[in-house]
């Protein structure tokens, strides 16, 4: 119990004080909110899991909850648990300022230590290979670097707080369907420089207590006993000092399990059936099957990770929480989140004195803003703003609306004008209050959850012929998009204004009101490109989509490889809808100036940003690198930064070396292959200002 000591050395000590009972308790967990509450466990407080602790050691029980987007209350178990509900993970990533996902994270922890929790099952690291995936709205994003420095920021923030974070689901979990049978197959080199690279920059960075393993199987074994994966890769070559914790039905076997780098099963009987951590491995270690190295090793590593993030030292109470402060944090993410994707006419921002008549339609706007469902659904300060919405037939996941209705914040914005709202079930009904008003806003909405992905890209319903209907009678329409990723835009070219806005969270109204009428300046880029159709995607059906739910299959992932997203649209020279990176201001910026120089194997670049226009504005300048060998671009660095009007400022971005080189799968190093880099400074993957090339040598990288 001494604090001054390292958390190796406690570890080593408690370790040495427990009995084998004790070791094997820590192994596994429990479901800490069934359906039937007599199966609950007393001590625990009601979400995701429950560990029990030893307590004549000082060692305290993991309380889990979900998720990244704020503390879950599974079934409403405890019917006065509301928390506060952060913009999507993907818009997070959309503000492209990991200082916000570490603000997001510090919030969250602290309503999870006022509710009781000490464990976050939060940290997602995984990359979006598909957009028509049901949680792409929990993932950061289709590029390593973006999604592995969001992600790292927001472990960081939740582990300030001394509640552990979980990064997760390790790897190459990017869909849904058939989710417990799939096979992900993909080489080795690709893999590194793709989903694994990620996780090593999140890992790296907000050093987690625990890594999640995920529901699929890659290349053939499940990811909770993939040898290569957590044995090979995670423990032994990035020497994560961690434990592995399954995802909550995701453990089939004990002895392979185990020895494959398995440390803890989650939600065990509840989840998986068999509580395979428990009687079945205390037989494999009486019969030698596992060492009982191999258990002290589990149990080390989760008392370490218990030591390292202040579980131990600092456990949570009923500490109080500022609800205000935490709904302008969630806030202050969605402004900073929403992407302007088009401006005809300078539509945008909205005029309170020159836009005197403005209908809104649709999207539930007299009442809330949509939020994502499944593991991560929060149930929101203030309760569900739509409790009358169920799931779609076959959906088991809680659907939940923030109240923060965008037709009041509005109105609020222009107390003047007259507004007017129509819901857009009624297409008529819209259309003649469109045609005589000087602006039409129409909010539309996809929802998407844990347990499905979508058949296509399209918006559910008649929320397309809505937009049509409505542009043909009003030019001046603006379409604000509530959605959980990328979706088709078929009316694109008929509309004045297009935001995306994802899922805002809890004060999502109010922050889309302040786009819209300029008071934020929108400072979004997209961190997934939008293509315009599915016939652009590697795999232009979802793979398994016809596949019985009992069946085995495998997803080709070789295709792309590592060109994730923005790099398949380049090497197959295939213009998206919209491309990575991209995003426009109410103001505007020069960039240019571009500058290299080297110092060993490590690349500085230097560059100028100006705001060239009359409003404050923040703009996101992106370094893109080409290699010698002719690969696509990626992304190399970036830079957030918020400049007055007429202010010039200088930047500096230091490229990671690996973002320059290639994985050697026989050496197991990254190396560098030599010659001629180009350096692009750009507005987005597919929009260069300016480059220059800089010649590097060959050889091993080092430090890594």
């Amino acid at each position: 119990m001494d604090a001054s000591r390292s958390a190796d050395q406690r570890a080593h000590d408690a370790l040495a004080e427990m009995t084998m009972v004790e070791k094997m308790r820590l192994l596994y967990g429990e479901f800490a909110a069934p359906m039937d509450l007599t199966e609950k466990d007393h001590r625990a407080i009601g979400s995701a899991g429950y560990v029990p602790g030893i307590p004549r050691l000082g060692i305290p029980a993991q309380q889990q909850t979900d998720a990244d987007l704020g503390v879950t209350n599974p079934g409403l178990i405890d019917p006065g648990r509301e928390a506060t509900t952060l913009p999507s993970v993907l818009a997070t990533a959309a503000t492209w300022q990991p200082e916000l996902s570490r603000l997001g994270g510090e919030m969250i922890a602290k309503e999870a230590r006022h509710f009781g929790f000490n464990v976050l099952l939060a940290g997602t690291a995984g990359l979006i290979r598909d957009p028509r995936a049901g949680r792409n709205f929990e993932m950061p994003g289709e590029d390593p670097l973006l999604s592995g420095k969001m992600a790292a920021a927001k472990v960081e923030g939740i582990q300030r707080q001394d509640v552990m974070s979980t990064v997760k689901h390790y790897a190459v979990n990017a869909q849904e369907t058939g989710r417990h049978k799939l096979s992900a197959e993909i080489g080795d080199q690709a893999l590194q420089e793709s989903d694994l690279l990620s996780f090593q920059y999140a890992i790296e960075g907000g050093e987690p207590g625990a890594v999640m393993c995920g529901y699929n199987r890659v290349n053939g074994d499940y990811a909770c006993e993939n040898d290569y994966l957590l044995h090979q890769v995670l423990k032994g070559e990035w020497g994560y000092p961690g434990f592995v914790m399954s995802d909550w039905g995701a453990v089939y076997t004990s002895v392979e399990a185990a020895n494959a780098g398995l440390d803890q099963q989650s939600a065990a009987e509840a989840f998986d059936g068999i509580v395979h951590f428990g009687a079945p491995l205390e037989k494999a270690v009486d019969s030698g099957a596992v060492s009982s190295e191999r258990i002290d090793d589990m149990v080390y590593r989760i008392l370490r990770s218990y030591f390292a993030t202040g579980l131990v030292d600092n456990p949570p109470g009923d500490e109080p929480i500022d609800v205000e402060a935490n709904a302008r944090v969630a806030q202050e993410v969605a402004e900073n989140a929403m992407v302007l994707l088009r401006n005809e006419q300078r539509q945008l921002p909205l005029d309170a004195e020159r836009d005197r008549h403005i209908v809104v339609i649709g999207g539930h706007a007299d009442k809330g803003v949509v939020a994502g469902g499944g593991s991560a659904a929060v149930n929101p300060v203030g309760g569900d703003a739509v409790p009358e919405l169920v799931p779609p037939e076959g959906v088991n996941t809680q659907r939940l609306y923030p109240r923060s209705p965008p037709l009041a914040a509005i109105e609020r914005h222009a107390p003047n004008a007259r507004i007017e709202f129509a819901a857009g079930d009624d297409i008529d009904q819209a259309v003649a209050l469109a045609r005589d008003s000087d602006v039409a806003v129409v909010f539309v909405e996809q929802w998407t959850a844990e347990t499905f992905d979508m058949a296509s890209l399209s918006l559910d319903g008649h929320q397309d012929e809505l937009i049509e209907a409505v542009a043909q009678a009003n030019p001046n329409t603006v379409v604000v998009l509530q959605t959980g990723g990328p979706v088709a835009m078929p009316w694109h070219d008929r509309v004045n204004g297009i935001v995306a806005a994802w899922y805002p969270g809890q004060r999502g109204g109010e922050a889309i009101a302040n786009v819209l009428f300029g008071v934020k300046n929108p400072a979004g880029r997209l961190p997934v490109t939008f293509p315009r159709s599915t016939q652009q995607l590697p795999r232009p059906n979802i793979p398994g989509i016809t596949v019985g739910n009992s069946e085995f299959f495998d997803v080709d992932y070789d295709i792309e490889g590592a060109d994730v997203g923005y790099r398949w649209f380049e090497r197959g020279q295939e213009a998206p809808l919209y491309p990575f990176g991209f995003g426009l201001s109410y103001t505007e910026f020069d960039q240019s100036g571009l500058e290299l120089e080297r110092d060993g194997q490590v690349v500085r670049a230097r560059f100028t940003v100006t705001n060239t226009g009359e409003r404050q504005g923040r703009t996101v300048p992106q370094l893109y690198v080409r290699a010698p060998d002719g690969s696509p671009a990626r992304l190399a660095g970036w830079q957030s930064v918020s400049l007055e009007p007429g202010e010039r400022r200088e930047l500096s971005v230091e490229i990671d070396p690996r973002q320059l080189a290639r994985f050697d799968s026989d050496t197991r190093h990254w190396r560098l292959e030599g010659g001629e880099f180009r350096i692009s400074l750009s507005r987005s993957a597919q929009h260069i200002s300016e480059e220059r090339s800089i010649e590097l040598p060959a050889g091993p990288l080092e430090n890594l």
